[in-house]
């Protein structure tokens, strides 16, 4: 729909999200909002497999915070809708994988937002900031995550001073997974895509849970959880359709059929 700031498609069993708010893709309360219920929407259909989060135009995946809307009221604590800034950093029980297109500048939230996928892949214009000490503020989410995902004193250089990584940069960090062209991007994203959605869903969703819950925990204690189903994804996975036919194809040496059940 026209000057809706976030579109959707559904190809099959990917769903396709484009946040689409010229100039610079950046997030107001409503867009967030509106986000949040596209992946909770996303989240519980059973017919969606995996997402791909992008940025409409070619110059912005996304620019973060809408300063020009929090100047005109928009308060830097407000409703930021079910799933968080961005509606995917804090969705309860997205259990399915995410594949961030960065197709272009991705910064401040923007780059929180990248961050809440599982996989991001990006072209080969695209740079990345979290220059939120330029205006006072404090990148939250990426101060937790950066420092978790590179090396520290690279994420401590980021949030301390604002400085820019070019794709390059971010790949050799491990901040992103793969640097395509720019006019290939998508198609690399949704020949990603298609894989996953390929695959077995009830295990995705227990390795997104188990890798999420046990982020904190010793490795014993997450492991006992594993091995006693206490996880509740893992425990829906041993009871499934799906594992049996997963043994069951590999001893008849054919390919499986998921049906996510």
């Amino acid at each position: 729909m026209a000057g809706e700031p976030v579109k959707t498609k559904q190809n099959g069993h990917v769903f396709e999200v484009t946040l689409d708010r010229p100039k610079a893709n950046a997030i107001d309360l409503h867009t967030s909002r509106k986000m949040g219920e596209v992946f909770r929407d996303f989240r519980d259909d059973p017919d969606l497999r995996v997402a791909i989060i992008t940025g409409g135009g070619e110059k912005f995946f996304c620019a973060g915070w809408d300063l020009k809307a929090a100047a005109d009221g928009d308060a830097v604590d407000g409703d930021y809708g079910v799933g968080g800034f961005g509606g995917i950093q804090e969705l309860p029980h997205l259990n399915k994988p995410v594949i961030a297109a960065v197709n272009g500048i991705c910064c401040g939230g923007g780059l929180e937002l990248a961050l809440g996928a599982d996989i991001i892949l990006a072209a080969d214009h695209a740079s990345f900031a979290l220059p939120e000490i330029r205006s006072g503020t404090v990148a939250d989410a990426a101060s937790v995550k950066v420092p978790k995902r590179i090396p520290y004193h690279v994420a401590m250089e980021m949030l301390l001073t604002g400085r820019w990584l070019d794709a390059e940069e971010a790949a050799r960090w491990g901040l992103i997974n793969r640097i395509h062209p720019a006019a290939d991007l998508m198609k690399e994203a949704r020949a990603l895509a298609e894989l996953l959605a390929s695959g077995p869903p009830l295990v995705y969703a227990a390795i997104k849970e188990i890798v999420r819950e046990s982020e904190d925990m010793k490795f014993q204690d997450a492991m006992n959880r594993i091995t006693k189903s206490q996880f509740k994804t893992v425990e829906r996975l041993y009871a499934s359709e799906d594992q049996l036919e997963g043994a069951r194809a590999f001893a008849e040496g054919r390919d499986p059929e998921w049906k996510g059940r």
